[in-house]
């Protein structure tokens, strides 16, 4: 049975993750809030949001979860020799919004999107304090691929990613792979198996083994001030 969270406690815990349904895999709880509050006391639980328009809020913990430690990244032929070839030029923070709505945007296999306008507020306003943050992509001055997540320790907590030419979403994770990595971050999360992330190195592993590595590594600072230290374009 779902647990229902009430929207005007913040505070209120999430229900064990071992709660969740094993169909649709990981549906935990309906209900609640996007409080910044709510959604960091999530992503250190193992949970995260993800609904469609129209419907109530809903909490994930799927099991097995999908990471990728930055040191695993796996680069193909083709993206390597683009890198060296400089056809990209990376930044980070330096339009979380923008990068929000380019992933919000309809794909081609799917007629909508989970990202919200109250989804885009939400994160929004965790980066504003510090604890959302987006990667770039670009050529020249406009913006081809990027991904945006949340932060919590020494943990990524990805969320989207988009491309408008080939290969420029998986030169962004890899700019960001290598930047976590310099910042002592450990792990990814990546939340469900795509072949897409796959092929960049992420694995499955078993939801209980996740979970202990956020009550390990979300409470670990990362590399100092990293995300005010070196913004902006590079």
């Amino acid at each position: 049975m779902l647990t229902v969270l009430n929207p005007f406690d913040r505070n209120e815990p999430f229900p064990p993750v071992e709660n969740a349904l094993d169909e649709p895999n990981g549906l935990l709880a309906v209900g609640g809030c996007l409080s910044a509050h709510r959604l960091v006391n999530a992503y250190r639980s193992g949970i995260f949001p993800w609904f469609g328009k129209d419907e109530p809020i809903l909490w994930w913990s799927p099991d097995p979860r999908l990471i990728l430690r930055p040191d695993d990244i796996k680069i193909s032929r083709s993206l390597g020799k683009r890198l060296k070839r400089g056809e990209f030029r990376f930044s980070f923070d330096v339009c979380f919004n923008r990068v929000v709505d380019a992933c919000a945007e309809p794909r081609h296999y799917a007629s909508g999107t989970w990202i919200t306008q109250d989804m885009k507020r939400a994160y929004s306003s965790l980066f504003k304090l510090g604890l959302a943050h987006s990667f770039e992509a670009w050529q020249g001055e406009e913006l081809v691929g990027g991904l945006y997540g949340v932060s919590v320790g020494r943990v990524f907590f990805g969320e989207s990613m988009f491309h408008c030419v080939t290969d420029a979403s998986k030169a962004a994770f890899a700019f960001a792979c290598n930047r976590l990595k310099d910042w002592r971050y450990v792990l990814i999360d990546c939340q469900v198996y795509t072949r897409h992330l796959a092929s960049l190195g992420a694995e499955e592993i078993p939801r209980s083994e996740f979970v202990k590595l956020l009550q390990t590594h979300c409470e670990q600072p990362a590399a100092g001030d990293a995300w005010k230290a070196e913004g902006g374009a590079l």
